[in-house]
């Protein structure tokens, strides 16, 4: 038997990572590495993911990197939250390790330019902007953010003020450092905003976040928001009920799924019991390309590194290449599908696109 082409997946399996989110990646990580094996693997040799629970904390992830890089693995894969993907890239940029990332968002994934890293999921400047073109499209001047200290939130909340400001909107901070989930009422009953986007933690703050102003009757008409994502996941549903409608959120998918996709999508469902998100595509993409890349290019790491220009995979969401965009550090996919979603009200099981950009 041939030995196994090895590719290390960062995933988040346990709190206070997003769990959900890190199962849907895992899945679509490991669909993809069946289907490559049962097409007969890289040029004969079997490929297989040696997994690493990142648990949402940056140190466990540059850890496992430099674990995983001792262990001999081709490439990494994988990650979901920003600041932990941030961390990894920067020990896989300084060991000279290819690592595609498979959903984080943040800009400055690395702090200089890097030849190592690529990314599938679009940068946070772009998607944000886009929920806030749908915020004005909406009528919303008045934007509140509900934010927890992290680069990330931080990042968002940055990218928010600059877009909106020019066009007339303001975004009113509130720190969820010292406020409860009833203070934040007050707070924008006294600030007069239309609309709060939460830039928290699930389930907490946001489910508490969300009960408060639901229940609160001067609020009935404020309209709430998650861009980061948090009520595409079935716990959202299950823990706010008719609550966890209503509240738009970033997903990265087209409008219509290639054939590819409908047929990855069936097979996601049936290994998930549920239905995939966007993050399943993720997963299931990163590896697509991977073993793209290895087949042409075999297993050593700089050869992989280089040939990230010249990727022309055909991914679930579309036809994937890498380039170089003005203000990210690395080889990105510039055009990754982005929507507005959020529950429909008549049926929370069931999700209404609201904006496409």
């Amino acid at each position: 038997m041939n030995s196994p082409v090895q590719i290390g997946a960062l995933v988040p399996l346990t709190r206070p990572g997003w769990v959900e989110a890190g199962h849907h990646l895992l899945a679509g990580l490991e669909l993809a590495v069946r289907e490559v094996n049962d097409a007969g693997g890289i040029v004969g040799r079997p490929l297989e993911l040696v997994v690493r629970d990142t648990a949402a904390d940056p140190q466990r992830a540059a850890a496992a990197v430099d674990e995983l890089a001792r262990l001999g693995v081709a490439a990494l894969a994988g990650e979901y939250h920003s600041v932990v993907a941030r961390a990894a890239a920067a020990r896989a940029d300084a060991l000279g390790l290819p690592f595609l990332c498979s959903s984080a968002v943040l800009d400055a994934l690395t702090e200089q330019p890097t030849q190592w890293v690529a990314r599938l999921s679009p940068p946070q400047s772009r998607g944000w902007q886009v929920y806030a073109d749908f915020l004005l499209g909406a009528g919303h001047s008045r934007i509140a953010v509900a934010a927890q200290p992290s680069v990330y939130w931080a990042s968002g909340t940055r990218i928010l003020r600059d877009y909106l400001a020019p066009r007339g909107g303001t975004v009113i901070e509130l720190d969820m450092g010292t406020l409860t989930p009833t203070a934040v009422c007050d707070e924008l009953v006294d600030h007069r905003a239309t609309a709060l986007l939460l830039l928290v933690g699930h389930p907490d703050p946001a489910v508490p976040i969300v009960k408060s102003v639901r229940s609160d009757q001067r609020l009935a008409e404020i309209m709430m928001g998650a861009p980061a994502g948090q009520p595409e996941c079935a716990e959202w549903a299950t823990l706010l009920g008719d609550d966890s409608a209503a509240i738009p959120f970033l997903r990265y998918l087209p409008e219509r799924l290639s054939p590819l996709g409908v047929r990855v999508e069936a097979a996601l469902r049936e290994r998930l019991a549920e239905a995939p998100s966007f993050v399943a595509f993720e997963g299931y993409d990163t590896v697509a390309v991977l073993a793209d890349v290895l087949r042409s290019h075999g297993t050593d790491r700089a050869r992989i590194a280089a040939s990230w220009p010249r990727v022309a995979v055909e991914g679930t969401r579309g036809q994937i290449q890498f380039s170089r965009t003005p203000g990210i550090s690395v080889w990105q996919w510039a055009w990754a599908p982005i929507q507005v979603v959020d529950r429909d009200p008549a049926e929370p099981d069931r999700f209404r696109i609201l904006h496409t950009g």
